[in-house]
């Protein structure tokens, strides 16, 4: 980042209030009558109804509509292990995005901890005092063990975005660019570049939306992970392959996806080569991508890309689920944000990009014109059309599996 961005952005966190969160009131508190309803003795009446009956906490306090944002530090953005407090501005962010975009109050939560136990323990301790929580930048593997045990602990929805708000953009994308590039994803050939949580998580749900195991090969520092190796976790155990190839070129032969959620510059000219006709490249490191889009372009002419960058087309950015799945999910008071949901995301998200585009969006975006095509496979973030859409379809999905604690309600998002 050039200078001059760098200290507009320390401005704009700096000033005129420091940080990008703040906490209003939503009822009146201006005379001793507000203050006697909002506090003693009138604050007794709704704690003796929900000592009456605990579903009342939804009525008369903000739960419903308050999602926590959780993170130790330990994988912040491309930064690495920064620490509990290097986190918060990420997490502050998190929370404007949760209330610009779906109008979700939410708070930053920030924990050191020794052990994993101890900050489960922590989160499923507090995570009643909210309708949903929200898990950011944890190092892998250590967010599938942390996950999946508040999922357990905890009654209210639990939601890793690094993994899985990655991973159902990043199958919206791929689906819409393998259908106007004519194949098949069942029987495509994928490579992953990376191994992590949001890698895992995307080949996982690239197979429930029909990729099949055997024909991805997934990366790490150390090459292909194969069955033959014997330093890889258990999560990478899942796609170790059983196979020959040991490097990138070896298995981006002939291959029709490229994943990549690694770092700059790891995809090669020559390796883009060597992919098969009408190839799908989703590379996400950012800023820096696995290979620029002009470099991609000049190599091939018959490929379609995307990029975590918001000044190329097709941008990969979780801000196009995750504030719309919460508002889903905690508008029926789910109990947990499960595959059905998830996948119903993607195909809300994948069939607005069919949709004519609003004249809001254009401008938003600073173009003339815009249509499903090469250029446009996932819906632009500004686009209010996403939170009616992928709210009802997540909610929607919740009742149909059992999950909902209340109906959705009637025009729901209509």
């Amino acid at each position: 980042m050039s200078d001059d961005k760098r200290q507009q952005a320390l401005d704009y966190h700096a000033y005129p209030t420091p940080g990008k969160i703040s906490v209003e009131l939503s009822k009146p508190a201006d005379s001793a009558a507000d203050l006697a309803l909002a506090y003693s003795p009138g604050v007794a009446e709704p704690v003796r109804e929900i000592a009456q009956d605990a579903d009342a906490v939804y009525r008369y306090t903000g739960k419903g509509n308050m999602v926590a944002v959780i993170s130790n530090g330990t994988a912040i953005l491309g930064l690495g292990n920064l620490g509990p407090m290097a986190s918060k501005p990420v997490m502050e962010g998190k929370a404007l995005l949760f209330k610009r975009f779906a109008g979700l109050d939410s708070i930053d939560i920030e924990v050191k901890h020794r052990t994993i136990d101890e900050f489960v323990d922590t989160v499923a301790n507090i995570a009643d005092t909210f309708g949903g929580i929200n898990l950011e930048d944890i190092k892998a593997p250590d967010c599938f063990e942390i996950e999946k045990q508040l999922i357990a602990r905890c009654e209210v929805p639990v939601f890793h975005d690094d993994q899985h708000g990655t991973a159902i953009v990043t199958a919206a994308g791929m689906l819409n660019a393998l259908e106007l590039q004519g194949k098949d994803i069942r029987e495509a050939t994928v490579v992953c570049m990376g191994a992590g949580a949001a890698a895992v998580a995307c080949m996982e749900l690239l197979i429930k939306c029909g990729a099949q195991r055997e024909k991805i090969y997934m990366l790490d520092r150390k090459g292909v992970i194969h069955t033959r190796r014997d330093d890889i976790n258990k999560y990478k155990q899942l796609f170790a392959n059983n196979t020959d190839k040991r490097t990138l070129e070896d298995v981006i032969e002939g291959a029709d996806m490229f994943v990549g959620v690694s770092g700059p510059d790891l995809l090669s000219p020559e390796a883009l080569k060597l992919m098969a006709d009408k190839p799908v490249i989703f590379a996400c490191s950012n800023p820096d991508p696995e290979i620029h889009p002009d470099v991609a372009h000049q190599v091939r002419d018959d490929l379609i890309m995307g990029t975590g960058r918001s000044d190329y087309p097709n941008q990969v950015n979780n801000v196009l689920c995750f504030p719309f799945i919460f508002r889903g999910a905690l508008d029926v008071r789910a109990s947990e944000i499960n595959d059905a949901m998830k996948l119903a995301a993607v195909e809300a998200i994948r069939s607005l990009a069919k949709e004519p585009v609003p004249q809001t969006v254009l401008d938003a975006a600073g173009l003339s014109s815009l249509s499903f095509g090469p250029d446009y496979i996932i819906p632009k973030p500004m686009d209010a059309r996403l939170l009616p859409k992928v709210a009802r379809a997540v909610a929607l999905a919740a009742v149909e599996t059992g999950v909902a604690r209340i109906e959705m309600p009637e025009n729901y998002m209509m």
